[in-house]
């Protein structure tokens, strides 16, 4: 199962500088008109030497133009569609950052689990909200905010240990990148479940934390026993 793209144009944007800015450009300022997310302008990538690398100028960046430029980036979210075409109109090539624990968290887990839990999801009928897909391979479910502080409580209820399963809550402080923010020579974040009107109502993560539990819990178990 693969995750879809945020539009066909996304591919050739990758491709096409200034396609891929208005894309950005776009895509900030609906997150914040249909969807009442702050946003944020973070890094970008820049040529050099027929290569592509983070703004940030670190040749290891490990996330290289999807992160913050700085430790001030909670001020510079803005959920004003005027102010988000502004910003990114200074700099086109930002990527855009969405912070949690505001009008949403995210759940963090890998593809493998997340695409797991996606079908019980579907075979349960609950209800989703919008869930992303990165290049490294993980994925994070919007849900409503709150749930980074009870997300460990949950986990054990359903008979895991926190630290033994790959499961992690963004709340407060934390942000993601979204569609179609490009991370290095990697691809693009992309979305597995699009925003729509049918998940504009977020679930709270109790509702989505069973099927989320097993599948991450699957999968420690079958990491453990490739291990041994």
């Amino acid at each position: 199962m693969l995750c879809v793209e945020e539009t066909i144009g996304v591919r050739d944007a990758a491709r096409i500088p200034q396609q891929r800015s208005d894309l950005l450009l776009e895509s900030a300022v609906r997150y914040t008109e249909e969807r009442r997310w702050d946003v944020f302008p973070g890094t970008w990538l820049e040529a050099v030497g027929g290569a592509e690398r983070c703004s940030c100028g670190r040749t290891d960046c490990p996330v290289p133009g999807a992160h913050a430029t700085g430790p001030g980036w909670p001020t510079q979210a803005t959920g004003s569609a005027a102010e988000a075409r502004a910003l990114w109109s200074r700099q086109p090539k930002a990527s855009v950052l969405l912070p949690t624990g505001r009008t949403f968290d995210a759940l963090d887990v890998p593809e493998s689990a997340g695409f797991l839990a996606l079908a019980r999801m579907e075979r349960m009928n609950v209800t989703l909200g919008p869930v992303t897909c990165t290049p490294d391979r993980r994925m994070l479910f919007f849900v409503l905010p709150g749930a980074a502080a009870k997300t460990d409580g949950l986990v054990r209820r359903q008979g895991w240990a926190p630290e033994a399963i790959d499961l992690v809550a963004r709340g407060e402080g934390h942000y993601v990148a979204a569609p179609p923010t490009r991370i290095g020579g990697r691809g693009a974040v992309q979305w597995a479940r699009r925003p729509t009107l049918a998940n504009r109502w977020l679930p709270d993560v109790d509702e989505l934390m069973s099927p989320l539990a097993y599948a991450c819990g699957r999968e420690a178990a079958a990491l453990r026993t490739r291990r041994t």
